[in-house]
């Protein structure tokens, strides 16, 4: 059995899925499997996999009925064989030592079950924007996974096997195989799952340094109807709620507020100017926890949504060249 498994969930993703498959063959450490999912695909994403498979035996292809990308991830679990892993999705990109890197954390730190890092953020080109996730490592509790969800995005952590059995289930509707991340959502399902695991085990979080996932950007993609997303994320509130109804009371006011800055955040970047500008007003109504604890962050977002609003989004194009300039000249970020 390979030391770890890669998981891929893959829907019509056949355009960055060749560069996704390469990253993640090049890892150093080369004791691997990837299981790409295809989820009820239409394009070439299922012969993209089996060419690739042909040459590396560490490929494996699993196809199935759409289920959407919580239940992708559930079906590349199942069929995982490894001690850890790891998921990157069809459009992302992983560093060359991320795996090793993750490895090596959970040799020294035998407390912790999920493993994260920074990422950078890329355009739908694969160019680098400017901007990156750099969160939180360290002394991570269920208040930080909340209100900051330092973990970031999918293709950020790597688990030990172990750590995802603690928050396996079955539901009664299901009858192949246990759930990780909740099937009934398709957004907000990945924080709902790293919520659910720091409330429910004795797991420890924890971060490690460096950019060691490109994370894409779609201005077009499904995360950016800012409306749904939200929706997603009070629906999480009140499933998970039962689980610590005092530490819902206590943070909740906060949580929503960074959700609604974050939204706001992602609305700038897609252009969309009412959006961005109404969000970051109710982020403010929400709570004044982020004007407080993160106030150059906080006056940034509701700056850039005025600015979008008043002059388009001009100045924003050009502050992103400037941003990708730079980072050409900053090699720690580049996969």
């Amino acid at each position: 059995m390979p030391l770890a498994s890669i998981v891929v969930p893959a829907f019509n993703a056949a355009a960055t899925l060749p560069d996704t498959l390469r990253s993640l063959q090049g890892q150093t450490c080369r004791d691997l499997e990837v299981v790409v999912v295809d989820d009820g695909s239409t394009d070439e994403t299922a012969a993209i996999v089996a060419h690739a498979a042909d040459a590396d035996p560490r490929i494996r292809l699993v196809k199935q009925p759409n289920r959407g990308l919580a239940g992708a991830r559930n079906s590349g679990i199942a069929q995982a064989t490894g001690a850890y892993i790891g998921f990157c999705d069809a459009d992302d990109l992983w560093h060359p030592a991320k795996l090793q890197t993750h490895i090596a954390h959970f040799a020294t730190a035998p407390a912790v079950g999920l493993s994260f890092s920074g990422s950078l953020l890329i355009d739908a080109q694969g160019r680098a924007t400017g901007h990156a996730q750099r969160p939180r490592l360290a002394g991570i509790t269920p208040r930080h996974v909340f209100k900051r969800n330092p973990v970031g995005n999918g293709s950020a952590p790597v688990f030990r096997r172990a750590a995802l059995d603690a928050i396996a289930w079955r539901p009664r509707i299901e009858f192949q195989r246990d759930w990780i991340f909740d099937e009934t959502f398709r957004q907000s399902e990945d924080i709902e799952c790293w919520l659910r695991f720091a409330l429910c085990t004795d797991w420890r979080i924890e971060g490690v340094p460096g950019l060691l996932t490109c994370y894409r950007i779609h201005r077009d993609a499904l995360s950016a109807d800012t409306d749904r997303q939200m929706q997603s994320w009070e629906r999480m509130v009140v499933k998970l709620r039962p689980l610590a109804p005092a530490f819902f009371a206590t943070h909740t006011d906060a949580a929503r507020a960074y959700q609604l800055r974050y939204l706001a955040r992602r609305s700038v970047r897609n252009g969309d100017a009412a959006a961005a500008c109404r969000l970051a007003a109710q982020a403010l109504a929400a709570s004044r926890a982020p004007l407080v604890e993160e106030p150059l962050k906080t006056l940034t977002t509701w700056l850039a949504a005025r600015a979008l609003q008043r002059f388009g989004r001009a100045p924003l194009d050009w502050a992103a060249a400037l941003r990708r300039l730079a980072a050409r000249h900053m090699p720690e970020r580049t996969p």
